[in-house]
């Protein structure tokens, strides 16, 4: 089936967390003989910024973020689409992209796909006007990147015909171990861009606990956190593009996830990181969420903390021989059970039976 994409960016991971979740899913699915067509704003610097060329698997048509830009998109992917996809957070032009997707002349199927749904949840639940509460019930599909039944309940509430979870996963092609670098090498590492949903975590899940153990060394590595204090023990390496990835989390005794608060309140929600840093070979401590055990078990695959208190504790108890088999253990799990390919098949299966019902129902 031929599918037309809408999302933030394929080929920058600028600013833009969902790349390598776009790029792991949507690789797959064409493997499984679908024909992908993903379609971007040239917004944000993003094309400026670009850490890999356009994929073989995939057309990438990059548009003008302007009104005219979008529009002309959407009408060449009206006329030849399957399958029509409005990812959350494209970052311009939102609110008319997703009333369009429903309003358009086409017989594709419609699906919006959130990256975000704690966000848009939230959103929808604060304001009853929102334009999704109008766009919703009027797709085929909507499709998240995690939280859970939570998620689930709340989207089939607001209206939605269906929601599914379509997890972060790992694509082993991408991220493996990899020869440490010395600008990464620490005793416990952390990327994420600075965000305001998440930067009151950060402070105490890695900055204050770098404050309680001057012994040891911190590298905080995205974008954003050029002006902001940090202990002298926590050294700062900017934006690292995807193809450091690899080295940055294989260059630490440990690396630390910490979810953004909407997505610790709803669980269920494992970011691109656990499992890039898994696949990579890093031995993980994350922050406390409900559903981490549907992933990992924790204390052998997965060492999670409640608070900074139990990072630093976890991360006094460690050595490098510990170290390395909560690894080995946590990397046979996600290889068997959560690669990129398992959530294609889960992708593929499920628009095999809404065509079957399609069907059925003529």
């Amino acid at each position: 089936m031929n599918i037309c994409f809408f999302g933030s960016s394929l080929v920058s991971c600028y600013w833009n967390g969902a790349a390598t979740y776009y790029r792991g899913i949507l690789k797959e699915i064409a493997a499984l003989g679908h024909s992908i067509t993903f379609f971007e704003p040239d917004a944000f610097d993003r094309q400026a910024h670009r850490d890999i060329d356009d994929p073989p698997w995939a057309t990438v048509v990059v548009y003008p973020a302007t009104a005219e830009g979008w529009q002309r998109s959407l009408a060449d992917a009206a006329r030849s689409a399957d399958i029509l996809v409005k990812a959350s957070g494209v970052g311009v032009f939102d609110l008319e992209l997703e009333r369009a997707l429903v309003e358009i002349s086409s017989p594709a199927l419609r699906l919006y796909w959130d990256v975000d749904a704690p966000a848009t949840l939230d959103a929808l639940a604060g304001d009853p006007r929102h334009h999704l509460h109008a766009v919703i019930p009027r797709c085929d599909l909507v499709l998240t990147y995690g939280g859970g039944d939570k998620v689930v309940r709340a989207y089939r509430a607001a209206g939605a015909r269906d929601c599914v979870p379509i997890y972060n996963a790992l694509d082993p092609a991408t991220h493996y171990p990899a020869p440490a670098m010395p600008e990464f090498a620490c005793d416990l590492s952390l990327l994420a861009n600075r965000l305001p949903d998440r930067e009151k975590r950060v402070e105490a899940f890695f900055i204050e606990v770098a404050s309680r153990l001057p012994a040891r060394g911190f590298v905080l590595g995205g974008a954003g956190w050029e002006t902001r204090h940090m202990p002298a023990n926590i050294r700062k390496a900017g934006h690292v593009g995807t193809g450091q990835h690899n080295a940055f989390f294989a260059s630490a005794l440990a690396t630390l996830n910490i979810n953004r608060d909407s997505m610790a309140r709803y669980g269920f929600s494992p970011p691109t990181r656990v499992f890039e840093a898994i696949g990579a070979g890093a031995c993980l401590i994350t922050d406390a969420w409900d559903g981490i055990d549907h992933f990992l078990e924790p204390g052998t695959e997965v060492l999670v903390a409640a608070d900074g208190d139990e990072v630093a504790d976890h991360l006094e108890q460690l050595d490098s021989s510990r170290a390395r088999a909560i690894a080995r253990r946590a990397q046979a799990h996600i290889l068997a059970h959560h690669t990129y390919r398992h959530r294609a098949r889960q992708f593929h299966e499920l628009i095999e039976g809404i065509n079957t019902r399609t069907e059925a129902a003529e």
